[in-house]
């Protein structure tokens, strides 16, 4: 069996790339006189299916809304490549959504540039079109002109320009979903949750993500000042220096007896760096290994195929993540293959409401198949799978395409992963996660597990460890120590949530 080791983006664009060489010589037929987007759609149409009644007859009034605009209403090749976005939306989105639907998004964005009918080129009218049309359909799916489409591969490399934050949007405005370790946005304080209003004092409101990212990102040693809205601070300005934000995806030390392993992000280097990390724990501890502490806190996710890689670093067994979407036929079950990098060493896996998608699928394996205990709060509940669809000649398509399902069944969408113990902050603060976003998914079907009477430990009730007298890292390695959850709740003093 053949096995695809990058990430599966790339199997895409791999993908993408290959058919786009088979298609040479048909786009090498075609007439001189027409462009290479004309040439590349006409080779990619030929064999579409023609659309429905209803979808035809939708296309045709986004074609009036179009020419109407337009600057140029009979040059079609940019309202050609409107309809093949169109036609992959309608096809791959994780869920049947209407036509009309899909095109009353479309004609809302080209009414809302405020251009007057005939003053908008073809490709800034259409581009205002699929931004608007694919933003609709939930908070993680977004149309990608040529320069987002590049960028939308840089951070699976681990080495990128900028603040250190992965973000998202809501009600207009850009949320941290968590700042990375080690990057000007930590250590000038950011936290998950914030809200960026304005970036060097204009005003995010209205732009896209991307757009604001293009805002934030600079040459290293640049500075850029922020306005943070935090819940119960207000608004306030922070100042940052950009810098070469270089991901360390795995860190890891030895707390006497016990491994702790930090997983930042999946990136690419997740699969090298948890094999040093165990190499170098075990040469460290030997046979002394009492157990290791899986950090995965405010990870925001990555790759698929990395989390696949550290699930399974300790599972001999059993299903790690399901995938489905419209096509039964396309979905897919993961499981595990025997190897286990902790050689059967108890675990503690940390999680919080900055721990999403890929960290999910981490904790929801190991907790199932009772391979980690799972202690600190429920995660960010972002259980949907994006996939990047190239266009013809530029940009792309981030489309939701599929949901991942926990190994009991639960979708990891809109619901998250409930630790087996709470761990309660000395401050209680509201955290924002996946079902706060606007138009977000949601959970699909009954939860099998009910998180009524998990136990909750105060985290002052646990000692502070290194540095950052890090309380709930304290909490894990005492649990570690005391052999049982019977044994910890003795003696931390747990008791029932209600």
């Amino acid at each position: 069996m053949m096995i695809w080791r990058g990430s599966p983006r790339l199997l895409g664009l791999a993908v993408a790339a290959f058919m786009a060489l088979a298609l040479l010589p048909s786009i090498s037929g075609c007439s001189a006189g027409q462009s290479t987007l004309s040439r590349v759609l006409h080779a990619l149409t030929n064999d579409e299916k023609p659309l429905p009644p209803e979808a035809k007859k939708q296309l045709e009034r986004f074609e009036t809304v179009y020419r109407a605009y337009s600057t140029e209403p009979d040059k079609t090749e940019r309202l050609e490549y409107f309809g093949f976005a169109y036609r992959r939306v309608r096809a791959s989105y994780v869920k049947e959504i209407s036509d009309a639907t899909l095109i009353d998004a479309a004609v809302k964005g080209v009414r809302e540039t405020k251009a007057k009918p005939g003053t908008l080129a073809p490709k800034k009218l259409v581009e205002a079109a699929l931004e608007s049309m694919v933003a609709s359909l939930d908070s993680h799916s977004t149309y990608l002109n040529a320069d987002e489409f590049r960028e939308s591969f840089i951070q699976t490399k681990g080495e990128f320009g900028g603040l250190g934050i992965e973000i998202t949007m809501e009600d207009g405005l850009v949320k941290v979903i968590a700042p990375i370790e080690g990057t000007p946005a930590e250590e000038a304080g950011l936290k998950a949750g914030d809200l960026i209003t304005h970036v060097d004092g204009e005003s995010i409101k209205g732009k896209t993500l991307l757009q604001a990212v293009k805002r934030m990102r600079g040459r290293a040693g640049t500075r850029i000042s922020l306005t943070i809205r935090r819940a119960g601070f207000g608004d306030f300005p922070v100042t940052l220096t950009r810098a070469i934000i270089k991901i360390k995806a795995v860190r890891w030390s030895v707390e006497g007896d016990i491994g702790y392993v930090r997983v930042a992000r999946f990136t690419e280097k997740v699969e090298t760096g948890i094999e040093k990390a165990f190499a170098d724990i075990h040469e460290k501890l030997g046979p002394r290994l009492a157990g290791v502490v899986l950090d995965l806190r405010n990870n925001p996710g990555g790759l698929l195929d990395q989390s696949l890689v550290l699930a399974d670093s300790f599972l001999d067994k059993g299903e790690i993540v399901s995938i489905r979407g419209r096509n039964p036929d396309r979905d897919r079950s993961h499981q595990a293959v025997k190897g286990d990098l902790a050689k059967g060493a108890p675990m503690v896996v940390l999680i919080n409401a900055g721990s999403a998608s890929a960290s999910e699928i981490v904790a929801s394996a190991l907790q199932y198949h009772g391979r980690a205990t799972l202690m600190g709060v429920r995660s960010f509940g972002k259980g949907s799978v994006q996939t990047i669809l190239p266009l013809p000649v530029e940009g792309g398509i981030r489309m939701t395409t599929a949901l991942f399902y926990a190994p009991n069944g639960d979708t990891i969408q809109a619901r998250g992963v409930t630790p087996d113990i709470f761990l309660s902050p000395a401050k209680e603060t509201k955290q924002r996660r996946e079902s706060d976003l606007p138009g977000a998914i949601p959970a699909v079907g009954k939860q099998s597990r009910k998180a009524n009477n998990r136990p909750t430990v105060p985290e002052d009730a646990c000692p502070p460890i290194g540095e950052k007298e890090d309380r709930q890292l304290g909490c894990a390695l005492a649990f570690l120590h005391a052999g049982s959850a019977k044994n910890f709740l003795a003696m931390i003093g747990g008791r029932p949530r209600i």
